[in-house]
C-alpha cells in the first residue's frame, strides 16, 4: 500500500472537493487510499495475530533514522563534555515474585462465564482469546511439618461363607507408613535446623497428627543407612580440597554419657562434633561433619588418609590447640590470628 502524507489543509481541501462534486486530479488515488486504510484497519481488528508496532507499519510506513544517531560519528568531540551519570539502580518493591514459590502446588482456573472465541460482553464485534501470562493468586495455608493421610479401605463381606473383602490401599500401604518425604523432613529439621525431636512431637500433637520422638529418630536413622554411599563420596571429594578449616564444640548423646559412668578415669569420656570446612576452589565447598569421642584433629587425619598422594600438602587453618591437628600428615599449618592475639594480650596482662 502506497504511503500518502497530507497536511491537515489538504485534507480540508479534499472534503471540500467532494462535497461540491469537483474532484480534480490525483483526489481518486488519495481516496482510494484511505479506503485501503480503512479494510486494512478492518482486518487487523479481526486478527489477533496482529501487533500494534506491525499495525502501525502497515499504516505510517516504517520508522526512520533519528538525526542524532546518523551524525553522532561526525560530530566534533567535546572535550569538557562530562560522562553520563550512572543510571540509579531501581529499588526493589518488597514482593516476593510467584516464580519464587517453587514448592507450591499449581492449579489452573477457568473463567467463570467465559471461554476463548466467545464474543465480547462489552463490545458487539469483539471476541476474547487466552492470554499467555495468566493472573496470579497466592493462598498461603499452614500445615503440620509431617501431614498424614488415612486411608479408609472399604471391606465387603459374603453372607453365606463369611470372607471378608478389603480394598486394596494406594501403593500396597499396611499399617502407619512413613515414605522418604517425612522422613527426609525430619532429619532436615533436626540437623539442618537445629529443631529438636521433643519440639517437633509437642508441635504435630497439637496440629492433630501425633508423631512421638522415638519414631522420629527410628526413622531418621533408618532413611541415614540409605545414603552412607554418597556420605562417604562426599568425605572422598572433600579430602582432596587445597584449605582446610577445622574445629571443636561439647557435643551431648545421652548413650555415651550413660558409658562414661562404666569407663575408666583414664579413658576418655569428652564428646565433641568436629566441623571441618574443605574448600575444593573458589565455588566449592564441602562441610563433614563428625559427632563421638574424637578431637577435630583426629577426625581430620581420617580425611588426610583418603587424600590422593600426588596431591601437594593442603593448607589446614585452625587455632593452636594441639587436638585440632594431627601429625601424621604433612600439610601446610596456618593458625588464627585471632586467638594470637588474645594470648598475646593475656600474656601483657599477666606480666
Amino acid at each position: 500500500m502506497d504511503q500518502i502524507q497530507l497536511s491537515e489543509e489538504e485534507i480540508n481541501a479534499l472534503l471540500e472537493r467532494v462535497k461540491g462534486n469537483t474532484l480534480q486530479k490525483g483526489d481518486y488515488e488519495i481516496i482510494k487510499s484511505m479506503t485501503d486504510a480503512i479494510i486494512t484497519l478492518g482486518q487487523a481488528l479481526d486478527n489477533k495475530a496482529t501487533s500494534i508496532k506491525r499495525l502501525l507499519a502497515m499504516l505510517f510506513g516504517p520508522k526512520t533514522e533519528k538525526k542524532d544517531e546518523i551524525l553522532k560519528d561526525n560530530e566534533p568531540e567535546k572535550k569538557d563534555k562530562k560522562p553520563p551519570k550512572p543510571e540509579k539502580k531501581k529499588k526493589g518493591h518488597g514482593k516476593i515474585p510467584a516464580s519464587s514459590y517453587t514448592g507450591a502446588d499449581r492449579k489452573s482456573i477457568s473463567h467463570e462465564s467465559l471461554k476463548p472465541k466467545d464474543s465480547c460482553p462489552l463490545c458487539p464485534n469483539g471476541k476474547v482469546y487466552p492470554i499467555k501470562k495468566p493472573g496470579i493468586a497466592i493462598y498461603l495455608k499452614g500445615q503440620p511439618p509431617i501431614d498424614a493421610t488415612i486411608y479408609e479401605l472399604e471391606k465387603l463381606r459374603c453372607n453365606l461363607c463369611g470372607e471378608v473383602f478389603t480394598a486394596a490401599a494406594p501403593e500396597d500401604i499396611t499399617g502407619k507408613y512413613y515414605d522418604e518425604t517425612a522422613r527426609a523432613m525430619m532429619a532436615i529439621l533436626k540437623y539442618g535446623y537445629g529443631f529438636p525431636w521433643y519440639r517437633l512431637e509437642k508441635l504435630q500433637e497439637s496440629l492433630g497428627i501425633p508423631l512421638p520422638a522415638s519414631n522420629q529418630w527410628e526413622k531418621t536413622e533408618a532413611q541415614a543407612d540409605l545414603i552412607y554411599p554418597a556420605f562417604d563420596e562426599l568425605k572422598y571429594q572433600a579430602a582432596q580440597g587445597e584449605v582446610f578449616h577445622n574445629d571443636d564444640t561439647t557435643m551431648k548423646i545421652l548413650d555415651l554419657i550413660q558409658e562414661n559412668k562404666t569407663r575408666d578415669k583414664d579413658e576418655r569420656t569428652g564428646i565433641f562434633t568436629s566441623g571441618i570446612i574443605s574448600k575444593i576452589d573458589e565455588d566449592k565447598k564441602i562441610a563433614i561433619f563428625y559427632t563421638g569421642r574424637n578431637h577435630a584433629g583426629e577426625n581430620i587425619a581420617s580425611l588426610y588418609e583418603m587424600r590422593a598422594k600426588e596431591k601437594d600438602p593442603p593448607i589446614q587453618m585452625c587455632d593452636a590447640l594441639s587436638r585440632n591437628m594431627s601429625s601424621e600428615f604433612i600439610i601446610i599449618l596456618c593458625h588464627c590470628l585471632t586467638h594470637a592475639r588474645r594470648n598475646e594480650k593475656l600474656a601483657q596482662m599477666g606480666s
